[in-house]
């Protein structure tokens, strides 16, 4: 990867791009601990109501989703993604502002997060459209790599400092930093030079073909679809678990918001390892086995969670937070190494006009199902109890790393800098 970090930091815009990221990434991280301390905590939501929250971040992927898409294909995307950032923060604003005078709930709350939702849908598919315009495609896996470290890194620091300001400031201040960080993110990607062609815009666009043509392409490539349901598998058992492990930490464990973050941290720190470990990995073996050989280990990690919070719990409070950390250290070490890998694949077989399309049909159906697992996750455990809600879980996670095995994706390769 030497070689390719030293070409790219030869790459105008990059590095205005990679810090933007990288300050959002912190902020987010931060909010990683504070929403869930805010809604079980502070607002004493029940699971349900705690899924019913989550779930408000990923639906307006399943409304706008493919149709915003459609849209990021016609216009430039650094206006879009600069301006989406700037909604995201005042959004997020909304949660310490409402706290400050007395009138938050857990229906404002909800209703913040499902407008930052809505901003992040034009965001995200905006930001994973730009940076093939940035960066030459060769060096998209080094630069992937690289937005994924300091991701990796975000979510090592991020929560240990999310957790402590929870401690000290309460959890809505908290908040008020991750909406800061998009105005940050929103200056920086303004600094960001790129050569944005203007898309050609037909007289009569036809919404309806450019979404279908999205759909088509996602799933009718014989790579990109088994990576696509293999990866909405993965949001659906992930968001669940989440759900589920939020409320069983913090209520049924009765684990410090510090200790809380500590444990999200080990993830951060062990996919900050994965992220670069996944450069060499996809040289050696190809991206598309080294995303299944990610995929197979979550499930582990899982399965581990579910013995550390249900079978060894309050009796055996060190060995479950032993097994606590030992499981998010697994995961964090297959986030890191699967993402950059599936993220320049996906970048790499698509052609830049479709970029738009199909990173919106892909994120779309991910969140969609990101907010049924958070749903169901926490109606699940209402209805059954923790314990069976996390082997559904693992269940769901062995499925999609099935998926991914099962597929073309055992050849896949990318096309490495230089050939």
């Amino acid at each position: 990867m030497g070689e390719d970090a030293t070409t790219l930091r030869r790459v105008a815009g990059f590095r205005s791009y990679w810090s933007a990221a990288t300050v959002s990434s912190f902020g987010s991280a931060v909010s990683a601990v504070a929403v869930p301390v805010l809604v079980v905590t502070v607002l004493h939501a029940t699971p349900f109501e705690v899924g019913l929250v989550n779930a408000a971040q990923f639906l307006p992927y399943t409304i706008f989703g493919l149709v915003v898409g459609a849209y990021v294909d016609r216009f430039r995307r650094k206006p879009l993604l600069i301006w989406s950032s700037v909604g995201r923060g005042l959004s997020l604003a909304v949660i310490p502002v409402s706290w400050a005078f007395g009138l938050l709930d857990l229906w404002v709350t909800a209703g913040a997060l499902f407008v930052f939702g809505v901003l992040s849908v034009i965001g995200f598919a905006a930001t994973q459209s730009l940076l093939p315009r940035i960066v030459p495609r060769p060096l998209l896996l080094a630069a992937n790599a690289r937005i994924d470290q300091s991701d990796a890194a975000a979510q090592t620091v991020g929560p240990a400092l999310g957790g402590a300001l929870v401690s000290l400031v309460t959890a809505p201040l908290a908040i008020a930093l991750d909406a800061a960080s998009y105005f940050v993110d929103a200056v920086l990607v303004a600094r960001v030079r790129v050569d944005e062609r203007v898309p050609m815009r037909r007289a009569r666009p036809r919404l309806r073909r450019d979404v279908a043509d999205g759909l088509r392409w996602t799933y009718g490539h014989a790579m990109l679809a088994p990576l696509a349901f293999s990866t909405h598998l993965w949001f659906l058992a992930n968001a669940a678990g989440s759900t589920v492990f939020a409320a069983l930490a913090l209520r049924t464990l009765a684990l410090p918001a510090v200790v809380y973050g500590a444990v999200l941290a080990v993830s951060g720190v062990a996919m900050l390892l994965g992220t670069t470990a996944a450069p060499r990995l996809g040289s050696r073996f190809g991206a598309g086995r080294t995303i299944i050989a990610a995929r197979g280990a979550y499930p582990v990690a899982w399965a581990a969670i579910a013995v550390a919070t249900i079978v060894l719990g309050q009796s055996m409070p060190t060995a479950s937070t032993i097994v606590l950390f030992a499981a998010f250290a697994v995961q964090g070490v297959a986030a890191g190494c699967e993402n950059a890998n599936e993220m320049s694949l996906r970048q790499t077989v698509t052609p830049d006009e479709l970029l738009g399309r199909m990173n919106s049909t892909m994120r779309s159906a991910n969140r969609s199902l990101a907010a049924v697992g958070a749903i169901g996750g926490g109606a699940l455990m209402t209805i059954a109890g923790g314990g069976m809600a996390l082997i559904v879980v693992t269940v769901v996670f062995v499925a999609a790393a099935v998926v991914a095995a099962r597929s073309p994706l055992r050849t896949a390769q990318l096309r490495q800098h230089g050939e």
